[in-house]
């Protein structure tokens, strides 16, 4: 009897610590699919910044083509605009982007205040399609930044919650950057009025 009872407690142990050991594994495997959803998250978000970054990119060349009809003399707010451009198209880490974004923010005030002095170009009916449709590409890109920063803010705080900064750092997932733009800079889109 003795005997029988000390196998029946083994069972009863081997039985708990198999529970133990699915629920810590169930546990993982939870916690490494939500922090790959939240990082995922962070990469759509990222993407519909990039989709409005391209778009912008893809206007600029048309609005400096416009503006150079009529204030072909002002050289260096053309150049200002091309190579803020480029330094966006050239961005390749987060903190990049938006220094470039805060680079090609800077120049199209700029270009759109020499607007002022040609009142030729402000009347153009190109000028004034492609003044609006970069205004409304503004905001887009303010509401995908907002959407990306508000994704990296779950990913990080996620990953730095205990337990999952356990399976976080065994697993090396590593904190996302933030979209910020500068504090030199304003911190709302650009207003275009004529």
């Amino acid at each position: 009897m003795g005997l029988l009872s000390l196998g029946g407690a083994a069972c009863i142990v081997l039985a708990v610590l198999g529970g133990l050991v699915v629920l810590v594994g169930g546990w993982f495997v939870l916690t490494y699919n939500g922090l790959v959803q939240l990082r995922n998250q962070v990469k759509n978000a990222w993407s519909q910044i990039d989709v409005q970054l391209k778009r912008r990119y893809d206007l600029i060349p048309n609005l400096v083509e416009t503006v150079k009809g009529y204030a072909a003399h002002e050289k260096e707010a053309f150049e200002r605009v091309i190579k803020a451009r480029q330094a966006g198209i050239a961005a390749s880490t987060v903190k990049d982007q938006a220094a470039a974004e805060n680079m090609i923010t800077g120049a199209l005030r700029q270009l759109f205040a020499l607007s002022e002095a040609y009142p030729n170009l402000k009347a153009n009916e190109n000028f004034l399609r492609l003044q609006e449709e970069l205004a409304s590409t503004e905001n887009k890109i303010g509401f995908a930044r907002q959407y990306y920063n508000d994704a990296v803010q779950a990913f990080n705080t996620r990953q730095e919650m205990f337990p999952a900064n356990l399976v976080a750092s065994m697993l090396g997932f590593q904190p996302a950057e933030f979209f910020e733009i500068e504090e030199t800079t304003q911190r709302e889109a650009p207003k275009v009025k004529f």
